[in-house]
């Protein structure tokens, strides 16, 4: 780490929202559990003790082994495995990847989509604002799952034998055709107050146009709500992705995602096999509680009025 990198986090450390985390012990917590989580996902190849989607490594003779602590288990699968022999600690670090990068990839179309949508309403208004409000209205109006499942529906039907790229694509637009709405209504709020402030109308003044305005002086200024709701639209686009997947209409058989594994495991549930299942589930859940709590947490840091 270099002496510029240093000089940053010594600051940021020591900043408001650097001792609010650290005296709080649920955001530290939630936090250490998030990185365990995001570091296994990300090197499951390395840390997995299997590749559970390796066809010629996979042995149907250890198919339906219990956890190791049950007794019929073994030591080599801690977690046991599938109807197909493969392990389901492995298979819960490669699904847990997919999952993650769908969510975050559709966090960020999101935040894209939203923010620059939500800066013209509010900085523009008029016409412009009326056009984008009434759109927002409209996605609000109907489940945001009924959304995703529409989008995802229409796409199987016209690509039928599309790629697994597409259909990670698709299941992107369609988690995020539902999420950039609350940023939108956020940031327009935030931009009819920052609108009527004096560094704002002195760059007026001055012949600045207006998307230098709205970029370099009205952005900046209102990402610290978009910063809290980014971080727990995380947890939502992932448990969205999740449904979808367990539903049929997201990742793809051969890509499986925690949600694959939960529509899987859900076929063996009443015969016993209740591991399959049972662990892909609690792998979603606290990866989600751990980013809301997170998201929490970082709601109250950024509010200066607690602090």
């Amino acid at each position: 780490m270099t002496g510029t990198q240093q000089g940053w986090f010594h600051r940021a450390w020591q900043s408001d929202v650097g001792y609010s985390f650290r005296t709080s012990p649920v955001a530290v917590a939630a936090a250490v559990v998030a990185f365990v989580c995001v570091f296994c996902a990300v090197f499951a190849n390395v840390v997995a003790p299997y590749n559970p989607f390796d066809l010629a490594t996979l042995e149907l003779s250890d198919a339906f082994l219990p956890p190791a602590w049950v007794s019929g288990g073994s030591s080599k699968y801690l977690l046991g495995t599938d109807d197909q022999g493969r392990d389901i600690l492995s298979a819960l670090m490669f699904g847990a990847r997919i999952s993650l990068l769908v969510g975050l990839a559709s966090v960020v179309l999101s935040v894209i989509a939203g923010v620059s949508l939500g800066l013209l309403a509010g900085f523009l208004g008029g016409t412009v604002d009326a056009i984008i409000m009434r759109v927002c209205d409209v996605m609000l109006s109907f489940p945001a799952i009924l959304i995703a499942l529409l989008i995802a529906g229409v796409s199987r039907a016209l690509f039928p034998n599309g790629s697994e790229y597409i259909a990670f694509g698709v299941l992107i637009i369609a988690i995020s055709m539902t999420g950039w709405v609350q940023y939108a209504r956020t940031v327009r709020g935030s931009t009819l107050v920052e609108r009527s402030k004096e560094y704002v109308l002195a760059a007026q003044v001055t012949g600045v146009a207006p998307l230098r305005i709205m970029r370099r002086h009205v952005l900046p200024n209102i990402l610290g709500p978009v910063m809290v709701l980014a971080t727990i639209q995380v947890a939502t686009a992932i448990i969205t992705e999740a449904t979808l997947s367990f539903l049929g209409v997201g990742a793809p058989a051969n890509s499986p995602s925690l949600g694959t594994l939960i529509q899987v495991g859900n076929k063996f549930l009443f015969s016993g096999n209740w591991w399959i299942t049972v662990f892909p589930g609690l792998m979603l859940v606290v990866i989600a509680l751990s980013v809301n709590l997170l998201g929490d947490w970082l709601r109250d840091a950024l509010n200066p009025r607690l602090r």
